[in-house]
């Protein structure tokens, strides 16, 4: 079977912001120059500082697999601190089976052996935008969710924890040695700083600062260092958490 053109595969594209970080300042013009050529924008940016400068809202982050500290764990952490959301590609000379299943399991979209080749990136952009829906709404809300929960105090935030176990206020006040009335005044200072309505509203801001992506691995016959640029894209599906299974216990809600 003849394989597409790069004129089939381009057709059609939508025109994507690619930001790409990280690596040496000949790899990273490489990489402009492909995403250029099949009528993408490209910006470059030495190292991830950088980037988080400017803070994008749209697009897909090409990042060198040491951009930072701590791999694509590292890299993830650091966006969401910074409020960013958007999907993130890894790139490298090579991976090995295991590291495209930790890179992936970190949070990373897909993994992209270097140099890059025109159809194969086009391909995988495709995808990549297509299935990053998902898991850019599930960071933006676990983002946003843990900059509000990061306003409460200690206490505050312990007593959000036992809330979202379903406990009620006679229970969470013998867990932490305090009195009911107590638990009454910091939840309803919880309450306030999160700006949540209702228990629910609060135990769904907890349940989302929880969230994260879960990812399975591509077929090992699809792994970049077996065939390069052939990576299959990884499929994507939110994980039910422990929190979000309680939520079937209505009456405990209620109860609180």
């Amino acid at each position: 079977m003849r394989a597409p053109s790069f004129c089939s595969i381009a057709v059609g594209m939508e025109r994507t912001h690619l930001h790409i970080v990280g690596g040496s300042s000949r790899s990273r013009a490489e990489q402009a120059q492909i995403a250029f050529a099949l009528g993408h924008h490209a910006e470059v940016y030495s190292e991830l500082d950088e980037l988080l400068e400017r803070s994008p809202g749209e697009g897909i982050i090409l990042a060198a697999n040491d951009t930072v500290t701590g791999g694509t764990a590292g890299l993830i952490r650091r966006l969401g601190e910074a409020g960013v959301s958007l999907p993130v590609v890894i790139t490298a000379d090579g991976f090995t089976i295991n590291d495209v299943v930790d890179t992936i399991t970190d949070g990373a979209m897909d993994c992209l052996v270097l140099p890059l080749e025109l159809n194969a990136l086009a391909r995988r952009l495709q995808r990549v935008s297509a299935a990053a829906g998902p898991l850019v709404e599930l960071r933006r809300r676990q983002i946003e969710a843990r900059t509000r929960i990061n306003q409460l105090s200690r206490r505050e935030h312990e007593v959000l924890e036992c809330l979202a176990a379903g406990k009620a206020n006679k229970l969470i006040a013998r867990d932490l040695d305090i009195s009911p009335r107590t638990v009454e005044i910091h939840r309803a200072n919880m309450m306030t700083k999160l700006g949540a309505g209702h228990p629910a509203d609060a135990v769904r801001l907890w349940m989302d600062a929880q969230l994260r992506a879960q990812t399975m691995p591509a077929p090992v016959g699809t792994m970049p260092m077996l065939r390069p640029q052939i990576v299959e894209p990884i499929s994507i599906a939110p994980m039910q958490t422990a929190a979000e299974a309680r939520m079937s216990s209505a009456p405990l809600l209620r109860r609180a």
